[in-house]
């Protein structure tokens, strides 16, 4: 087995939408193709992965430092025992000679890489992701099949130009007709009437609280912070998400002391020490508040499942992770590791956004299709771009 090439691309996001502190209109995602030498219907086996959505594309890190590092790299180092890729060696080559700490940018783009050796090892076996991860990390339960069924929730509620209540209320309930039970959205980027007269209008369409989570994206200093957990205690809501900067765990402890709803963070933590550092000191209380972690921003899903490891020493359950993130790859993780669920992205971020049409919906729960690997190819907006990446 041998990597020949691999090629990266900047893929810009379509749609006009922000959030307290971000417009998403000119961001883009690096779009990663690890090329083998394995020939099927006289293509080589490729893996395709992204570094997942909200950040930038991170190509000159890509071209400069990590992809040269792998091509130099001894063919034979970059192999597990059954002469297959292994995705942890291609992440330490991609990360050789750089200091620890820092896990900024470079953390996006060397999981685009060791993603796109997970798709990798999963079209070679002609399996779905999430099994090859089942099998890899000692999920089979006995032979059986990882869950494939994976609760979601539909993450929207952004802010738009010239947005008013009637059309949140349309797009809320747009989900609800799509068969999601659960939504999120966006707090903290108008005034705090304005943002409770949105909550309000969503759970009246909703129908509760319990199915309602609210998102500040880090907005608030720690005043603010607190003010919100007390309006928002009366809602009853599914969880409070992020109210301060994620990596001010004082903040986050303070909010969690005064707030009797669950509150949920992590996406914006990029290794396993900020993990470690959320556990010890961010006050997050076992049994009810929520881990949002995300492989394709923290350096993959070997640092991933090294930071699932973290929160079940300190007495969490996997059961309370649901990666940020709302597309195919993250999907997959949360099936191959029985994790609690997974953010959805329906009619945003394109083209990575969402699932591919033949994932199926019921009962607040999307199955992935068995096409191998992660099935990105299988998304229509996104399948001519791959072409054009691997040809």
């Amino acid at each position: 087995m041998r990597i020949t090439r691999i090629v990266e691309t900047s893929v810009p996001l379509r749609g006009e939408i922000a959030n307290a502190l971000v417009d998403f209109s000119r961001h883009t995602v690096s779009l990663v193709a690890v090329v083998s030498d394995r020939i099927r219907h006289g293509n080589p086996v490729t893996g395709v992965a992204f570094n997942s959505i909200g950040r930038f594309a991170q190509g000159g890190i890509l071209r400069d430092r990590m992809i040269p590092r792998i091509l130099r790299a001894d063919p034979e180092s970059l192999l597990d025992d059954t002469g297959r890729i292994d995705p942890a060696r291609v992440l330490g080559r991609a990360l050789a000679d750089e200091k620890p700490g820092g896990h900024g940018d470079r953390a996006g783009a060397a999981a685009a890489l060791e993603l796109a050796c997970w798709d990798l090892n999963a079209k070679l076996a002609d399996e779905p992701a999430y099994r090859t991860i089942a099998r890899h990390f000692g999920r089979d339960m006995g032979g059986k099949e990882a869950r494939a069924a994976v609760p979601v929730y539909a993450a929207g509620g952004y802010y738009y130009p010239g947005d008013g209540l009637e059309r949140l209320r349309a797009e809320m309930r747009g989900y609800l007709d799509l068969g999601y039970d659960a939504v999120k959205m966006k707090i903290g980027g108008a005034s705090m009437r304005e943002d409770l007269d949105r909550i309000e209008a969503v759970i009246d369409v909703v129908g509760s609280g319990a199915r309602v989570a609210v998102d500040a994206n880090g907005r608030f200093e720690a005043g603010a912070a607190g003010d919100w957990a007390r309006q928002l205690s009366r809602y009853g809501l599914r969880w409070y998400e992020e109210p301060g900067d994620p990596l001010d765990f004082t903040l986050n402890a303070e909010v969690i002391a005064g707030y009797p709803g669950a509150v949920a963070t992590g996406e914006n933590l990029f290794s396993v020490r900020d993990v470690t550092n959320l556990v010890r000191y961010g006050g997050m209380r076992p049994g009810r508040d929520i881990f949002q972690m995300d492989a394709g921003l923290s350096y993959g899903l070997t640092e991933y499942a090294r930071m699932l490891e973290v929160l079940e020493t300190h007495g969490y359950h996997r059961g309370h992770a649901f990666p940020h993130g709302g597309h195919l790859i993250n999907l997959h993780i949360a099936a191959g590791l029985g994790l609690g669920g997974c953010e959805s992205y329906p009619g945003v971020f394109a083209p990575f956004g969402g699932y591919s049409p033949g994932c199926a919906l019921a009962g607040g729960a999307i199955t992935p299709t068995d096409a191998p690997g992660f099935g990105l190819e299988e998304k229509p907006d996104l399948a001519a771009t791959i072409a054009d990446l691997v040809r």
